[in-house]
């Protein structure tokens, strides 16, 4: 193994043209840890939110003046070439896919928390397997906090995206009637997922009927929460999976304000801080193996393009998702 490795570092917080590809040592597992020949990234809106820094409430958690793992990328499928100490779950050789905690994923090697990592199946290659620990894990607990019971009717807001997306295959393999907003671009591409209507996102949330869903998985964070909150059911909840916000506090207030509108009322909104799940991500694995879900791929770049891919991503309106791959 060589001693040094290629990876792609922001030396501040800042946009994707900050970004820039340079030599650096390969890191060492420490305890409970593995290294990873990474063989695929995807990307996600998160990625961007820790590149930018922003909001400013999160630079505590990842560097206050600078993100202190300087390379991003979070969701890698990989090889495992090396164990830390301490480490028996997995072996030498292993396929795996994981979710790496503040990121690490767009560099040859990746050091990974053995304990996230879960065995890719042979059946879902790399690229495929690392569409899915974050915007699938996400979609999946967004849905499980919806609670629905039964056959019910969810409404995915921002249905295009990289939770979107699987949210709506998810829910519709879950049985239930999935309607989605999105662009009319995207119209096809959401209902061939499982959308059996699909709803154009300039049309205002509050045409639609009141009271016409069991749940609401609200992805986009813009629409006013009262809006949100006249769509559901007596009984039914909106989940939030994003908001936007200001500079300093992001999506907080926004947050708070939801809590007040669901003292009292049947129709709650719950705000969704979703986390690694190897559980989960295992059982998504299944789903992708079996052929139920599968990832939309908007582009799939190189790894000497890796900059290009997290600048694509922070522009937004990805379909999907964005992988860098390596060979």
């Amino acid at each position: 193994m060589p001693e040094t490795m290629s990876a792609w570092e922001q030396e501040g917080y800042g946009p994707a043209s900050g970004v820039r590809r340079v030599r650096r040592p390969i890191p060492e597992p420490g305890g409970g840890e593995v290294l990873l020949r990474v063989r695929a990234t995807g990307l996600n809106a998160g990625d961007v939110r820790i590149m930018l820094g922003d909001p400013l409430l999160v630079r505590p958690v990842f560097g206050v003046r600078r993100p202190r793992n300087p390379v991003r990328g979070m969701d890698v499928a990989g090889t495992v070439v090396a164990l830390g100490p301490d480490v028996d779950s997995v072996s030498v050789g292993d396929e795996v896919v994981a979710e790496l905690p503040g990121g690490g994923g767009l560099a040859e090697y990746a050091v990974a928390p053995a304990g996230r990592l879960v065995l890719r199946p042979a059946a879902v290659s790399a690229r495929d397997a690392a569409c899915l620990p974050i915007a699938a894990g996400t979609a999946r607990q967004a849905l499980d906090a919806a609670a629905i019971t039964g056959d019910g009717r969810v409404l995915v807001i921002a249905a295009s995206g990289g939770v979107g997306t699987f949210a709506v295959q998810l829910a519709a393999a879950d049985g239930l009637e999935v309607h989605a907003t999105c662009s009319a671009r995207n119209a096809a591409a959401v209902r061939d997922l499982g959308a059996s209507s699909v709803i154009d996102r300039e049309r205002p949330l509050r045409d639609l009927p009141a009271g016409g869903y069991d749940a609401v998985i609200d992805i986009a964070g813009t629409a006013a929460l009262r809006d949100l909150q006249r769509l559901v059911v007596d009984g039914g909840r909106v989940v939030m999976v994003s908001g936007q916000g200001g500079r300093m506090l992001g999506p907080i207030p926004r947050m708070l304000r939801a809590a007040l509108l669901s003292i009292g009322s049947r129709r709650r909104i719950r705000p969704l801080a979703a986390v690694a799940k190897p559980q989960m991500l295992r059982m998504l694995l299944g789903l992708a193996e079996a052929g139920r879900i599968r990832p939309l791929i908007e582009a799939v770049h190189p790894f000497d393009e890796a900059g290009a891919a997290l600048a694509r991503v922070q522009g937004g309106h990805v379909v999907g998702k964005v992988v860098v791959e390596q060979s």
